[in-house]
């Protein structure tokens, strides 16, 4: 076995080590016959553009051209020398690979000379470091430009500083960050990634040294008179994560998913829809949720094990179908969920025996309506349809969705009786709470068994039991809420009414 750098093995390491100088020194070719006027000159025009700058000298990582938020971040950081920033980018928005590029430009430019690289480990913070060193070790275009910049002496994989005269030190949270002064000079180049980790941030104890150590220790190596450039680079893995709970106190805390809040790649040029959809496909719906949309399902006590179970037939229990829309029209998208749910009361029990939870386009939100309908009608029951139509919605349900319903109607030869709900809804939290937590844990709410690997189901399922005040998602269950209060208030709906249902034909078809 071979020796140990930590907890890491130096074999493993040395491979990665020669993987990456392999793959700069291929990707590097330089032009022989380049004059050396030319050189200066093709020098000068790189360094004035940093995007063209990291294309030449990290060919093999700019692959794609870069997103706007991503040039708009390198800017912020490059063009203010006192700058604190928090990236919460999703996977697969190139964060580590940027801020690599954006701290060697600063480094071979002269605006920085002490760099910090802090991960939650040791081993992970020498890992980060280490493609930055091959980097100066092995970039043909480099070197050619710059000169050698690899030193005798103090070059580790831990630490080492460039005949440009920059030093970088590799730290692990918790490590002392004492003796990190460059000559007289203290960090001015601060870059934490990779600081959270799922284990630490159940436990609020860690998290609190965590950040603790973060603000009193590795923050205050800094000098109070000199400039510092601090970066935060990860995703929100758990409501108390580093990352977000210092993102709160930046200059500047950047929230990026996979796709934006119309549901598009945020990143056209490398991750396409196609592939968004390929890769998500493979995952659970609360993994996607952390790791591509900064949303942590930390889970609950409030509806923990959500029940499966046998739906009794449908004619003996009081039915309806409850919508809950979103003014969204996308397939995908970062805001709200719609549902569509078939809502079954028989006693004290409420049984859920099919139910639509996705981010839908309003045909296909309409669509799910229609199909709970004729799910009811094909077990004989003619159940009344109630939309959520509070008074922001309301011009929506109007303009868009009722003469979605009429063109839908002709499409399916049946008329949908459909009936908004207006009534005023207290906050959701609250109200959800209040109505559901009671019924579920006396074992009354339950889901129908026969679709508990559907989809929907899954969703729905994964929503009640993350379900908490500050979760983004609770569309599901306050779909369900809605259509609960109705059964549970029957009598004084029917009393007060809640609007005028689409006129149909007795037989209910064309």
């Amino acid at each position: 076995m071979g020796q140990r750098i930590g907890t890491a093995n130096i074999n493993d390491y040395y491979q990665l080590w020669q993987t990456f100088k392999d793959n700069f020194a291929k990707s590097t070719p330089i032009d022989l016959n380049e004059t050396e006027a030319d050189k200066r000159k093709r020098i000068k025009r790189l360094e004035a553009n940093h995007e063209e700058w990291f294309k030449y000298y990290y060919p093999h990582y700019c692959t794609a051209e870069p997103a706007i938020f991503q040039i708009r971040a390198t800017k912020r950081f490059l063009q203010n020398p006192e700058w604190f920033e928090v990236r919460a980018w999703s996977r697969e928005l190139a964060k580590t690979a940027r801020a690599m590029m954006e701290v060697t430009y600063l480094a071979m430019t002269g605006a920085i000379q002490n760099v910090l690289l802090v991960s939650n480990s040791g081993d992970n913070a020498e890992r980060l470091l280490l493609p930055i060193k091959s980097f100066f070790e092995a970039n043909n275009r480099l070197i050619n430009d710059y000169g050698v910049q690899e030193k005798l002496g103090t070059w580790t994989s831990k630490e080492f500083t460039t005949r440009k005269g920059c030093a970088f030190r590799a730290l692990g949270w918790g490590e002392s960050p004492r003796g990190t002064r460059k000559d007289n000079v203290r960090p001015d180049c601060i870059i934490i990634d990779d600081i959270d980790t799922d284990v630490e941030c159940r436990n609020e104890d860690i998290m609190n040294n965590k950040v603790n150590w973060i603000e009193q220790a590795l923050i205050l190596t800094r000098s109070i008179s000199e400039p510092t450039r601090i970066l935060v680079n990860g995703n929100i893995i758990h409501n108390n994560c580093a990352v977000k709970r210092l993102g709160l106190k930046a200059d500047k805390f950047e929230v990026i998913n996979i796709r934006d809040k119309d549901g598009n790649s945020t990143w056209p040029e490398k991750n396409t829809e196609k592939a968004i959809d390929r890769v998500l496909s493979t995952i659970s719906y609360e993994s996607a949720q952390k790791e591509y949309y900064n949303n942590p399902m930390d889970g609950s006590n409030t509806f923990r094990d959500m029940k499966f179970g046998t739906v009794p037939s449908l004619k003996s229990c009081e039915v309806i179908i409850y919508a809950d829309p979103a003014t969204s029209n996308k397939d995908v998208s970062q805001g709200s969920y719609k549902a569509v749910g078939v809502i079954a009361q028989k006693e004290f029990d409420f049984f859920i025996p099919k139910f639509f939870l996705d981010t839908m386009s309003n045909a296909k939100f309409v669509d799910a309506m229609f199909d709970c309908y004729l799910f009811c009608l094909s077990k004989g029951i003619d159940a009344q349809v109630y939309i959520e139509n509070n008074t922001l919605q309301d011009p929506f349900y109007e303009q868009v969705l009722l003469p979605l319903i009429y063109v839908k109607a002709r499409e399916y030869k049946v008329f949908l009786p459909i009936t908004p709900d207006t009534r005023s809804k207290p906050e959701k939290y609250s109200r959800i709470e209040g109505t559901l937590e009671p019924i579920h844990r006396l074992g009354h709410l339950i889901l129908n068994a026969k679709e508990e690997k559907n989809q929907h189901f899954a969703r729905l399922k994964a929503q009640f039991e993350n379900f908490a005040r500050n979760q983004k998602r609770m569309d599901g269950p306050d779909c369900i809420e809605g259509g609960v209060y109705l059964l549970k208030n029957k009598e004084m709906v029917k009393a007060i009414g809640m609007g005028t249902s689409i006129p149909r034909t007795n037989n209910k078809r064309f």
